[in-house]
């Protein structure tokens, strides 16, 4: 079968490239709202395996992208710890902040299996639903950024709390890592097992990290989680996004071992294109914002971005998240301009 997707991340140029977004099973869709308010909160529907899959499929059926995304959240795992998470409507998630090196201590040491069985169930249900040349993508939070939110409690602006008690105990925060690799290796192993048919790690504070600590918190947990996972399931082929990392990216290609990487909206283009897609598939980068502007500025924006990287293995994609108030035509306007 012909997988458009796979084949980019193999190596293999596509003209035109494939194209999904990043959230793109969201609240900019009316049919995405419809069933979240019938799910009462965030984690019901990301545990219901009926509605997750629905709203997996959803922006398939409406614009036929390349790939879907399992519709889940990166936060289920320290759910799965034992780790109080809750989201807040329009302030995002909140956990019971894990603020000493003795409350990192006390975390179980493995996932509850149990809690994560819906997912694996919504994995199974779209797959068997998805139309022929489409891919399922799983996929987790890398260690550190799921760190940052189990130490703060929340979303912060510069990552403060987790850097404070890295600092302070690394031993302790080096166990919470050791905790989210194997969590994570467990938890993607069981995604392909379910139908998933590649994997992206989002790495969203990777850029907060100075040069030492991006090494030793990003860098070296992400390699070890790609060997973990392959090593279980030899050609899995896994995207990394560490966003904010800038020009430490081809380091994090060479050392983690991802076979593709996305782009974040800032980055250089032109070092991106002779410094990390002459390693590996690139993917991303159009900004979201002018998604959401949309008319000449969205038809400038993706034809920049196609200028840049079309000419070799790419997947189209947003350098970070739609934004919920992106109205659907412009997505519409986005793929026909990236598919004439």
């Amino acid at each position: 079968m012909n997988k458009p997707l796979i084949d980019v991340l193999a190596g293999v140029r596509q003209a035109p490239p494939p194209v999904w977004m990043m959230r793109q099973a969201g609240r900019y869709l009316p049919e995405y709202r419809a069933v979240r308010d019938k799910a009462g909160s965030f984690l019901n529907l990301c545990f219901n395996p009926d509605m997750a899959a629905e709203v997996t499929l959803q922006p398939i059926r409406r614009f036929g992208f390349d790939a879907a995304i399992l519709f889940s959240d990166i936060l289920v795992i320290p759910h799965a710890l034992g780790q109080t998470v809750s989201f807040v409507e329009g302030e995002g998630p909140r956990l019971d902040p894990l603020t000493t090196g003795a409350a990192l201590k006390a975390l179980p040491r493995q996932c509850d299996d149990t809690i994560l069985q819906p997912i694996y169930e919504t994995v199974r249900r779209v797959k068997a639903e998805l139309p022929e040349g489409v891919t399922l993508i799983g996929f987790c939070g890398a260690p550190w950024t799921v760190a940052t939110y189990m130490v703060a409690g929340q979303g912060t602006p510069d990552q403060a709390p987790a850097k404070r008690l890295a600092a302070a105990d690394p031993e302790a925060f080096a166990g919470l890592i050791d905790t989210l690799v194997e969590a994570s290796a467990d938890y993607l192993v069981n995604q392909l097992d379910a139908g998933a048919e590649c994997l992206q790690i989002f790495d969203t504070w990777a850029g907060s990290l100075p040069p030492e600590d991006f090494e030793r918190w990003c860098v070296a947990p992400t390699a070890r989680l790609v060997k973990m996972v392959r090593a279980k399931r030899p050609g899995t082929r896994i995207i990394g996004f560490p966003r904010g990392a800038g020009r430490s990216i081809p380091h994090y290609v060479d050392a983690t071992g991802v076979d593709a990487v996305s782009l974040e909206t800032a980055i250089d283009r032109q070092f991106a294109r002779e410094q990390i897609q002459c390693r590996v598939p690139v993917q991303g980068n159009l900004d979201p914002e002018a998604l959401r502007t949309g008319g000449e500025t969205l038809d400038r924006a993706v034809d920049e971005v196609l200028a840049a990287f079309a000419g070799g293995p790419f997947i189209f994609n947003l350098g970070h998240g739609i934004l919920p108030d992106t109205p659907v035509e412009h997505v519409e306007r986005m793929l026909a301009r990236v598919r004439r």
